[in-house]
This record gives C-alpha cells, sequence and structure tokens, in this order.
C-alpha cells in the first residue's frame, strides 16, 4: 500500500506540474509568434491588421505566463512548518 503524501510534497508536486504547463505554453506561444513572423507572408510595406491583433493578444498571454512563472519560483520559499523545525532545531543544538 502506497503511503499518503505529505503537504508539502502535495504542493510541490502542484507548483511543478503547474509550472510544467506554463512553461510549456509560453514555448508554443514563442514558437507560434516566431512561425508568423518567419513563414506567413506579410503585405509589403506594412503588417496585416488581424495578424497586429494577433500578435498583441500572443504578447499579453506571454506576458502574464512569464510573470506567473515567476511567481510561482519565486514563492518556493519556505513555509510555517519548516521555520519551526529549523528553529526546533537550532535550539536543540545551541
Amino acid at each position: 500500500m502506497k503511503q499518503r503524501l505529505t503537504p508539502a510534497e502535495i504542493d510541490a508536486r502542484l507548483k511543478f506540474v503547474v509550472g510544467c504547463v506554463l512553461a510549456a505554453v509560453l514555448t508554443i506561444t514563442t514558437i507560434g509568434v516566431l512561425y508568423a513572423l518567419v513563414f506567413v507572408t506579410q503585405p509589403i510595406g506594412a503588417q496585416a491588421e488581424n495578424d497586429k491583433m494577433f500578435f498583441g493578444v500572443l504578447s499579453s498571454v506571454a506576458t502574464f505566463i512569464t510573470g506567473t512563472l515567476a511567481g510561482l519560483m519565486i514563492s518556493t520559499g519556505r513555509n510555517k512548518d519548516d521555520s519551526s523545525v529549523v528553529n526546533q532545531t537550532e535550539s536543540t543544538e545551541g
């Protein structure tokens, strides 16, 4: 029978999965923008209006996902349970 995961382990796995999904979405978005810039024929001397709107939306999505990933990675600091364990070990050592 499998052991139950602790809340810290569940939190770590959840952050990992969410981070991977957001990184994949950001990668696909970047590849889509690069493909549209390189391989799609644009009108001479200007950019098509629907392409301009498409890039605007993708830019907003990419900015949001990058910020979310940064926040997720920053939030991996210690929580209260970890700090209380550290404080208990420090008080027994010194």
